[in-house]
């Protein structure tokens, strides 16, 4: 059959399957004719199936018109607008989208799309914004009732803290964390500005506003927050800590709760603890090779301590979280010290420090070894006697994981001594150092493979000479070099990144790194240079392991091991 007339009857079949359903929708008679007519099929027809409209586009058409009309924008190019609908031979339809386009002062096209896909773009208008907008305006009427029965202004005031647990303020609470969830976010600020309340979500350590709200309703929405973490509502001098926890998606998430006082009110931070994101696999964080092999290797040592460090958001805790998963059996006592509990798992004693009444990490830890542990995991070694404690448990049959706050692998031991560690027992107590960072991935839907520009082999090439020649075997790739970069699709939101891995650094502890510690003369940069003679990865040359493999890009890398 000829294409075209293929064509023609697909938009035929599409329209009068339209046709149907409104007359259905009209309890008018399908018995009577139909017609399609020429002018009808004259439209092209475009399938969306995978397609996510970008919100600047959804905005060029307003939803209640989208609705009513049954007519959405699909994409804008210029001054050109692309519009889908099922029916075009709907002269009101018509009619309104020229209102729409003279008024916007841009052209139109007109496609046809499946009454699926119309409402499958219909659903990306309820975003966000869509639900709170309705929320704000159910709030709107339930204060103009209070001032029609004759409050007073002062007490309509009053009256936005009294109905924090009602409809409108719990649905934009609600709504706004179950966003946040299904966006992968981390982190969830609430901003309160001069004139408007900000919302932002922090997703793949990136922050991004996702919502401008009336500066009216802050006290409202952080008293509805209190709430449901225990924290005091009426008390705004000082900063709180509580958590909270609620179902999305038939999902258990834990949110932990941080308020701060500031000039505009109070800014309120929520950490979301998403259990299915919190335990991780090794191979899953971004461990291969070389440095899987010794991590694993590593853990099966009957004592030691191994000491993870980076900055704070490097992901420190959720690797700490990853080996005590694999450590846990029903044969060891495994205790935790944390500030606070992220993520509970079954089987481990997990504890949280309370600074208020002097319970620290030093004074947990010292009650923890009266616990007959077999493992020790402490949040982070933040002073001296929290530091030697943990290296005597090291060193008397226990296995401790800890924190650490230093640029890289090799600044552990420098910083041990600073905290008055001596350096001789430092061999002895110390199995690994563990560096690391958080680099964006590419969508695996929509990156796009190119040869890597001169300036970027070049820079791939130098790292890959610095190796040992153990390690070189890990990085035999073909040249010239494929690298990824990032395009943007609806899988990702039109970013072109999706999750976060992390790049690698590990220092495994050995004789002759034994002789540099104990030696006065010892400096960061001896440490680094006998570790890469002995086949350590560097963060960035694991990073640019990870170009090759098409898991992050270029740039990525470089902006986290340079910033």
């Amino acid at each position: 059959m000829e294409y075209g007339l293929l064509e023609k009857l697909k938009k035929a079949q599409l329209i009068l399957f339209s046709k149907i359903k409104v007359m259905v929708a009209n309890k008018k008679n399908i018995k009577k004719e139909i017609k399609i007519t020429e002018e009808e099929i004259k439209f092209p027809f475009i399938n969306l199936l995978g397609k996510e409209i970008p919100k600047e586009v959804l905005k060029e058409i307003p939803e209640e018109a989208a609705v009513f009309y049954r007519f959405v924008p699909i994409a804008k190019k210029g001054n050109l607008l692309e519009v889908g609908m099922v029916d075009p031979s709907d002269l009101k339809a018509k009619e309104a989208l020229r209102f729409i386009t003279r008024r916007n002062k841009i052209e139109s096209k007109i496609f046809v799309i499946s009454e699926e896909d119309i409402n499958k773009v219909l659903k990306q208008y309820r975003t966000l914004g869509g639900e709170v907008k309705k929320a704000l305006k159910e709030l709107d009427k339930e204060l103009e009732s209070d001032k029609e029965v004759g409050y007073k202004k002062e007490k309509v005031e009053d009256r936005v803290s009294s109905i924090v647990a009602d409809a409108p303020i719990t649905k934009i609470v609600a709504v706004m964390l179950k966003h946040a969830v299904e966006g992968r976010a981390s982190d969830i600020h609430i901003e309160a500005a001069k004139d408007s309340l900000k919302i932002r979500f922090r997703v793949d350590g990136i922050l991004y506003n996702s919502l401008i709200l009336p500066k009216d309703v802050h006290s409202s929405i952080v008293s509805r927050i209190k709430i449901l973490s225990n924290l005091k509502i009426d008390e705004t001098r000082i900063p709180q800590d509580g958590r909270f926890h609620t179902m999305v998606g038939g999902i258990k998430i834990d949110f932990r709760v941080s308020t701060l006082p500031t000039a505009n009110g109070e800014k309120v931070v929520l950490r979301v603890l998403d259990p299915n994101v919190g335990l991780k696999t090794f191979p899953e964080l971004g461990l291969h090779g070389y440095n899987l092999k010794t991590l694993e290797s590593t853990i099966k040592k009957p004592f030691g301590m191994i000491l993870i460090t980076g900055p704070t958001g490097s992901g420190k805790t959720t690797t700490l979280y990853s080996i005590l998963n694999k450590l846990n059996q029903e044969a060891v006592n495994i205790v935790s010290l944390e500030d606070p509990v992220e993520y509970f798992i079954e089987g481990i004693n997990q504890s949280q420090i309370r600074p208020e009444i002097d319970y620290s990490f030093a004074s947990g830890l010292r009650h923890i070894l009266r616990q007959d542990p077999d493992i020790i995991m402490v949040g982070e070694i933040r002073d001296e006697e929290t530091a030697s404690l943990a290296i005597h448990a090291s060193l008397t049959g226990h296995i401790l994981l800890s924190t650490l706050h230093t640029n890289d692998a090799s600044g552990v031991v420098p910083r041990l001594i600073d905290l008055n560690i001596n350096s001789f027992l430092l061999p002895n107590a110390l199995n690994l150092s563990i560096a690391q960072r958080l680099v964006r991935r590419l969508c695996d839907k929509c990156k796009e493979e190119i040869e890597a520009p001169p300036e970027i082999s070049e820079v791939i090439e130098k790292e890959i000479e610095k190796l040992s020649i153990e390690r070189k075997k890990e990085f035999e790739w073909k040249r010239p070099f494929k690298i990824y970069k990032k395009k943007g699709c609806s899988l990702c939101g039109n970013k072109g990144v999706k999750g976060r891995i992390a790049i690698y650094e590990i220092i495994i502890m050995t004789p002759q790194l034994e002789k540099i510690i104990i030696n006065k003369e010892l400096s960061d940069a001896s440490l680094k240079e006998e570790a890469l003679r002995q086949g350590m990865i560097t963060m960035k040359q694991d990073g640019i392991y990870k170009i090759l493999q098409g898991v992050v890009s270029f740039e990525e890398v470089i902006r986290v091991v340079e910033e």
